[in-house]
């Protein structure tokens, strides 16, 4: 239940209280006037019976008390119906006051499973979003290692052509020779043809591969390093033959 509903049927249950609150108090004002106006009379009464105690006879002097203990016996009525009747009006107040504290226990208490059933939303939001990332992230990682690995079988495989290509200039150059290197250079270059050696040049004639497999330039021209044979054991470039002596 809302707020707004449950001030709406508090409200509804207080329209009559106030008429029933005027009333009672204007019977107990009432009954109030009446129980003065006897004991007014009552006093008056005792003054005439104690001054008139010696003249009047036994029989007029009971008869005076009687009326007297009468009237006595309707201001206490008076008096009764005063006390019940403010009993009634307490009863009719706190019975509001036991409501209205009812209201809001109640409210407070729906107020609280409003607010624990919105943090185990979130809490349960928080950790489908923590669990799509954990996800995302798990597959990024699949996609990165696959796409290292189909680098990687990229690179081999570039490298083995590399190779391929070198044996096969190389059998061209024992048949021809040397080559012309001069006349490779004058061609116009592939921008999609990987280029070589120390003259960034793409691959012709015989080539030697660098044994340095961090060599940053791999193959080389046996006319660029100086080369006319391959030569025995394992070879390095002029750059990681430098570094080497560095070291």
């Amino acid at each position: 239940m809302t707020t707004a509903l449950y001030l709406e049927h508090y409200l509804d249950s207080l329209e009559h209280l106030p008429i029933e609150l005027q009333r009672n108090f204007t019977l107990m004002r009432d009954l109030d006037a009446r129980a003065q106006g006897l004991m007014k009379d009552i006093d008056k009464l005792a003054d005439d019976y104690l001054k008139n105690l010696k003249k009047e006879s036994p029989e007029k002097k009971k008869e005076q008390l009687t009326h007297i203990q009468n009237l006595f016996n309707k201001a206490k009525e008076y008096g009764d119906d005063k006390v019940q009747l403010a009993i009634q009006t307490y009863e009719l107040v706190d019975k509001h006051i036991r409501r209205l504290d009812s209201d809001l226990a109640r409210f407070e208490a729906e107020i609280q499973d409003k607010a624990l059933n919105s943090s185990r939303a979130q809490e349960e939001s928080n950790a489908s979003k923590k669990g799509r990332k954990k996800l995302k992230e798990k597959e990024k990682r699949k996609k990165g290692a696959a796409g290292t690995t189909s680098e990687d079988e990229s690179k081999t495989a570039r490298k083995k052509q590399k190779k391929a290509g070198a044996v096969g200039s190389g059998a061209q150059v024992e048949s021809t020779a040397l080559g012309h290197p001069a006349d490779v250079l004058d061609m116009p270059v592939d921008p999609n043809e990987p280029t070589y050696c120390l003259c960034h040049q793409v691959s012709y004639g015989e080539m030697i591969g660098c044994d340095n497999p961090d060599c940053p330039i791999e193959w080389f021209h046996f006319a660029c390093v100086g080369l006319t044979t391959k030569p025995k054991g394992k070879w390095y470039c002029p750059k990681c033959t430098q570094d080497r002596k560095k070291k």
